[in-house]
């Protein structure tokens, strides 16, 4: 009896792939055509943003690029640096390839400075008039209110005390205040201690030498003696001793009637609420400041 044969028995097994018969290879071509498009239009613009003077000086860099970044091109455009990210507001103008690194633009703040200028010259302004109707309210200081000069100066609500020829402030080459005098300064005092500005405190003299006075004592020395004459009264009047940022003296350097320099008017007392600009820059005066120089 002939062997009969085996049948061979075949297992056809079919792999499913995702994505069609194509696989995944279109993604990335894709992905490839949209950075294209996305870098096309990225130049179209950035071409779009210039004018032909640049346009020129860029073609120039692509021709002969070390030429031109280290010579700044044989045309005026070449002199433009367009920093990484493009468009108008990133070209430098004015300054050559060789130059050096494109500086860091700074924010335009002078409209914000102008602004809180105008706020704060404003608020100098309400403080003046409310100073003065404390003054005219006062028994004890309306009586001296032509003596008592109020005006918002560039650092500034200034109130000022002036001499009277007949009733001077203080007694003769002395920064003994008189009685008067002290009776202002304690009756200002708590006036000036309920505004929230710092202060400065200046005293001054006429024109008049220091009688007897030579290298060793002068109207400067007066001056500065009769500032610091005001700033105790003031403190034993209620002002905080705190609020101070300034006391000294400017001798007959700032007068008030500069065409009458022996005026009594020019012997004087001046209290300065400081505005946010001239309080920071008393409170710089002395600290040091790092200047860079280039090359060094």
């Amino acid at each position: 009896m002939a062997d009969k044969k085996t049948p061979t028995i075949v297992v056809k097994r079919i792999k499913k792939v995702s994505g069609g018969g194509h696989g995944g290879a279109w993604k990335i071509a894709y992905a490839d055509f949209v950075t294209a498009m996305m870098a096309f239009f990225l130049l179209m613009w950035l071409l779009g943003s210039v004018d032909g003077a640049k346009l020129k000086g860029i073609s120039e860099y692509f021709q002969t690029p070390l030429k031109t970044s280290l010579l700044g091109g044989p045309s005026s455009g070449a002199s433009n640096i367009i920093m990484p990210g493009g468009g108008r507001d990133l070209m430098q103008q004015g300054m050559s390839a060789g130059d050096g690194p494109s500086p860091v633009r700074k924010p335009d703040t002078s409209g914000q400075d102008e602004a809180s200028e105008k706020v704060e010259a404003r608020k100098m302004q309400e403080m003046k008039r409310k100073l003065e109707t404390l003054i005219e309210d006062s028994p004890k200081l309306q009586p001296f209110k032509k003596q008592l000069l109020l005006d918002v100066s560039s650092e500034g609500l200034r109130v000022q005390i002036v001499d009277e020829q007949n009733r001077p402030m203080f007694a003769l080459a002395s920064a003994q205040l008189q009685p008067y005098a002290q009776d202002i300064l304690r009756e200002i005092a708590p006036v000036l201690n309920g505004m929230p500005n710092r202060i400065s405190l200046a005293g001054h003299t006429d024109a008049t030498p220091f009688a007897g006075g030579g290298k060793s004592y002068s109207n400067w020395e007066l001056s500065a003696d009769r500032a610091n004459a005001a700033r105790r009264v003031l403190i034993g009047g209620g002002l905080d001793e705190g609020r101070l940022i300034r006391v000294i003296g400017l001798s007959s350097a700032v007068l008030l009637e500069p065409d009458d320099p022996l005026n009594p008017n020019n012997r004087r007392i001046s209290i300065i609420l400081l505005n946010k600009r001239a309080e920071d820059a008393a409170m710089n005066e002395g600290r040091l400041k790092t200047i860079t120089l280039n090359g060094s």
